[in-house]
């Protein structure tokens, strides 16, 4: 059963994630200043590989719940990586459109699986 705590901890690690997704969104799209949404790139590729990692480790199911689901799942961005390939796909740049698809899954799956890797090792 799911305590009163955890689903605090839950909504202020969660808030945390979210405020993080923001910070790393905007430093890497201000220094990389390109019409390809890299921030959000950047954004789930790091989550994938700190989710890895979480899933790597003997997380209880709280911990597992805390850091997984809350942070990461507040960190990464799904909807928006979305909404970014659509918008490319309207201003017709069909080439990244499908460039944001094929690198954000194939870096996505790698950087799990180093996350992964990383985590067996300790």
């Amino acid at each position: 059963m799911t305590t009163v705590l955890v689903w605090a901890g839950v909504a202020l690690i969660g808030g945390i994630g979210s405020v993080s997704r923001f910070l790393v969104d905007r430093t890497v799209t201000r220094r990389l200043a390109r019409p390809f949404p890299v921030g959000t790139l950047a954004v789930n590729i790091s989550g994938a590989a700190l989710l890895g990692f979480l899933g790597g480790l003997a997380l209880s199911k709280d911990a597992a719940l805390l850091t997984g689901t809350a942070f990461v799942g507040a960190y990464t961005t799904f909807s928006t990586w979305m909404l970014e390939t659509q918008r490319l796909g309207e201003e017709r740049r069909t080439w990244a459109a499908v460039a944001n698809i094929v690198v954000s899954v194939v870096l996505g799956v790698a950087a799990a699986l180093l996350g992964q890797w990383l985590a067996e090792r300790l």
